[in-house]
């Protein structure tokens, strides 16, 4: 890990990763129950986690910095671009966390500080 630079954030997430969340969705789940939890995510409070602790619970391994989105992600931080909140989804069933959009942003973030708190939107 490098030294740790202050990476900074939006205070909500965009329309387009609410696309983007609805798209990797509905490769786990059937279209009803996919919009079902977009709707959920766009009406969710914003909170905070670890780096860390979101990479735990999800089970994720993490990306390389060779990886073209999280080295793009990781540019954002550098020129200290704002980055978009994730987007998280409770998979009670595997008792896991599904990270449905932002799994590159996490990785670029945790490349610099793994205790960085992200702020997320979780149902």
């Amino acid at each position: 890990m490098i030294k740790k630079i202050e990476i900074t954030w939006k205070p909500k997430p965009e329309d387009q990763d609410y696309l983007a969340a609805a798209s990797y969705l509905g490769l786990l789940y059937d279209k009803s129950k996919t919009r079902l939890y977009v709707d959920k995510l766009k009406k969710a409070s914003m909170i905070s986690f670890k780096a860390k602790d979101v990479f735990r619970a999800s089970a994720l391994p993490l990306l390389g910095v060779n990886n073209s989105h999280v080295s793009k992600d990781k540019t954002k931080i550098m020129s200290k671009q704002k980055l978009s909140p994730i987007l998280l989804v409770r998979d009670s069933n595997n008792g896991k966390v599904i990270i449905a959009d932002g799994y590159h942003r996490m990785c670029a973030v945790y490349y610099y500080d793994e205790d960085a708190v992200i702020p997320c939107q979780i149902i």
